[in-house]
């Protein structure tokens, strides 16, 4: 087990990839689906608050940066002019299940079972821009993914109680970004991989 202060490393990196995807809005080189987005800064900021309530303590950060990053990737879309993706009814329907979830979550008393309810919320809205990213990889930037990566598997590396409210989130961000990251360079990799 590491030392707690490696998580502040984590989030310093985390924030930094997000930095430098709001960039990439901002430069109009990606363009987030904001469904996606709007369940992404929500239910993380509600698992930080079940997951301190379950104990967990300097490790919850990486919880919290999976909802700040979004929230910042949304001020910024809502300012730049045709920065976003264009909502369509898939993705409206994914969003409403991930809200559904959310209350689901919000409204059980266990929290095992809540912090299921978030991630099944989440995993709902990661769905259009996994789809996004997989036909317009273009439109997607893969640092804020990467730093999520870094940032939850350094949040692993110091728990202290190992218990599923605890680390369940932070897996499965893990999981999402490494699942996003494959879709953004699919093209890539198969590519390659038939050329070579």
């Amino acid at each position: 087990m590491l030392p707690e202060n490696i998580i502040f490393v984590g989030v310093a990196i985390n924030l930094f990839c997000c930095i430098w995807y709001v960039k990439s809005i901002i430069s109009g080189n990606t363009r987030p689906n904001l469904v996606s987005w709007f369940i992404w800064m929500l239910a993380p900021f509600i698992g930080t608050f079940l997951a301190l309530k379950a104990g967990a303590g300097f490790s919850v950060l990486g919880i919290f940066m999976a909802g700040f990053g979004p929230l910042l990737v949304i001020i910024v879309s809502i300012f730049r002019k045709n920065a976003f993706w264009k909502i369509e009814t898939f993705d409206l329907i994914c969003g409403f299940f991930s809200l559904m979830a959310l209350v689901l979550y919000i409204f059980t008393y266990n929290l095992a079972i809540s912090i299921l309810f978030a991630i099944i919320s989440d995993g709902l809205a990661a769905i259009p821009t996994i789809i996004k990213s997989w036909k317009f990889p273009e439109t997607e930037s893969s640092s804020t993914y990467f730093g999520g990566i870094v940032n939850n598997v350094l949040s692993l590396l110091i728990i202290k109680n190992w218990i599923f409210s605890i680390y369940s989130f932070n897996i499965y961000f893990i999981l999402v970004n490494i699942v996003i990251i494959f879709s953004i360079y699919h093209k890539r990799i198969f590519k390659k991989a038939i050329f070579s």
